[in-house]
């Protein structure tokens, strides 16, 4: 099963939407840059930056990512660039829907290294029921880190004196990034990680025969 499947959209119109979140991401940084917003510069500029990552792949390794997975990573990288414009203000639910989606992200490639390299060892091999709880557990690892960049990036930018690419709203902010963080790894942990399953054995191939 691939990612298109649910999706219900055509491979090239996944591939136009993800062009055009990519020139959505190039506007993020260049309106930056034209407003002197460091922090609105620096977050378009990496959130394009990683969205070229899969070409780059492709070719250095010859490996074709899935036309929808490139565009649910794009959509996760967009969300927190564009929320960075106005929406995480704006809309209380903005910040929740962003960090599931982003979530669902960071399970997946989890997912997919961990299974990779599981494929690859001739010693480790992990009980299928295990799986689902190292997902969750990696996406509430990744989480924590998450949180300590949003709080090192604020206090960097307080003695900079910029605007911090990141920001941290509070405890109950990070609380809630947290939840929505684990729902975000449990739909991958129930459902979700057969998607992921070509990108994990790219990575078996790419640990060695």
């Amino acid at each position: 099963m691939t990612v298109s499947e649910p999706i219900g959209l055509s491979e090239r119109r996944e591939r136009l939407l993800t062009r055009l979140l990519q020139f959505v991401l190039a506007g993020v940084f260049l309106a930056g840059v034209v407003t002197l917003r460091p922090g609105m510069a620096v977050n378009g500029a990496f959130g394009l930056a990683l969205t070229l990552i899969p070409a780059a792949i492709r070719r250095e390794y010859d490996y074709t990512m899935s036309p929808a997975l490139v565009l649910w990573l794009t959509i996760a990288i967009g969300l927190h660039s564009v929320g960075s414009l106005g929406p995480y203000s704006w809309f209380s639910w903005f910040d929740s829907v962003t960090h599931t989606v982003s979530a669902t992200v960071v399970a997946g490639l989890g997912y997919a290294t961990f299974r990779g390299f599981e494929q690859h060892s001739k010693e480790l091999h992990v009980p299928a029921s295990f799986r689902p709880v190292f997902i969750v557990v990696f996406v509430l690892a990744v989480s924590v880190v998450w949180e300590l960049l949003e709080f090192s990036s604020g206090q960097v930018a307080q003695v900079l004196g910029i605007e911090a690419p990141l920001i941290v709203y509070g405890v109950d902010d990070i609380v809630t990034d947290m939840v929505f963080n684990t729902v975000g790894g449990l739909i991958v942990a129930v459902g979700g990680s057969k998607y992921f399953v070509p990108l994990a054995g790219f990575f078996r191939r790419r640990f060695g025969p």
